[in-house]
């Protein structure tokens, strides 16, 4: 039994899973992203974050703000977009390069944004190439570089997708990206997977001066929205929550772990936000589940794969944990 293509692009796809499953039970648990299930609390907003469109001065403070939760000294180098995935489609056009390295079992956006603007795009291990790209925590088996590994890999230009670094900030290069000696070097963060907030659609670049100036150019005056301001703002000036989510997490991916070994998975990876899990019968497995409303994440180049992402409340967990037991 093969999952269906229709889901296995990435996570989220709920519409297409309600399409595909009519009879699965209301409301669907969607454990098919890597998004953190308990989001920052939003603050309240201001009339104003929704009917006035944001000022340039607060755009360049969320900038400001950013950088200092990534340790970056200089807010030059930050440039704040509509989720980093916009980043990932328009940084084709900005930088000079045709040849790509990138794994084929990483993030698919950052091959499919290259490939659609004209580039080739070779194994990861690739020598001849012009740039490379790499996911770090990389999605969906979690591996880790090291600062140093990252640095090692810096002969040309290098893209660091660090969408879920905001787990282990010690994984971070984004304090070196575009800053003296490392200008080849950038770095795109997410805010939305650590934060729980996928919907504000907030990302940032990390690059030399003259490289998020361009970013800027190319997104206008007002390239995120009053709300997402607010929200950033708040966000990441809150280092307590940030530090009490993390060991939250923690806790939360053991116990993961524990109810997918009962069931017969075998964790193969992951990180604290979500776990890749092998069975031989995964397809079946993933059927079953998502006939009881449970959606998770299969991948195109092995069908004994499934990604879980965190349940949040405790209905949540027994959910998953009643439909689990169906599987053995």
């Amino acid at each position: 039994m093969a999952t269906p293509a229709a889901l296995r692009g990435h996570g989220g796809r709920l519409g297409a899973a309600r399409t595909l499953y009519p009879d699965a039970p209301a409301p669907w648990l969607d454990l098919s992203t890597g998004v953190n299930p308990w989001p920052y609390p939003v603050p309240a907003l201001a009339h104003e974050a929704w009917s006035r469109l944001p000022d340039p001065e607060t755009v360049r403070a969320l900038e400001r703000a950013a950088a200092a939760a990534f340790g970056v000294e200089d807010p030059a180098r930050v440039a704040a977009a509509p989720g980093s995935e916009a980043l990932i489609r328009r940084l084709p056009s900005l930088l000079p390069a045709r040849q790509i390295g990138v794994s084929a079992r990483t993030y698919g956006g950052h091959a499919e944004a290259w490939r659609l603007a004209g580039a080739t795009c070779l194994s990861d291990d690739a020598r001849a190439v012009d740039l490379r790209v790499l996911v770090n925590p990389n999605n969906p088996d979690g591996l880790a570089l090291s600062r140093d590994q990252i640095l090692g890999l810096t002969d040309g230009l290098l893209i660091v997708d660090e969408a879920f670094a905001d787990i282990d900030p010690a994984l971070s290069v984004a304090p070196l990206a575009g800053a003296p000696g490392h200008e080849r070097l950038i770095v795109l963060r997410s805010f939305g997977k650590f934060y729980g907030l996928a919907g504000v659609r907030l990302g940032f670049l990390v690059g030399e001066p003259a490289l998020a100036a361009r970013v800027r150019q190319t997104l206008g005056d007002w390239p995120v929205s009053g709300p997402a301001i607010t929200v950033g703002l708040a966000a990441y000036a809150d280092t307590n929550w940030a530090a009490l989510t993390r060991g939250r997490l923690i806790q939360d991916a053991a116990r993961l772990d524990a109810l997918l070994h009962g069931a017969g998975f075998q964790v193969v990876g992951g990180t604290t936000l979500f776990r890749l899990a092998r069975a031989a019968d995964a397809s079946r497995r993933f059927d079953v589940l998502a006939r009881a409303g449970i959606l998770t994440r299969p991948f195109p180049w092995d069908e004994a794969l499934i990604r879980f992402g965190l349940p949040g409340p405790e209905p949540d967990w027994l959910r998953l944990a009643n439909a689990l037991e169906t599987l053995l």
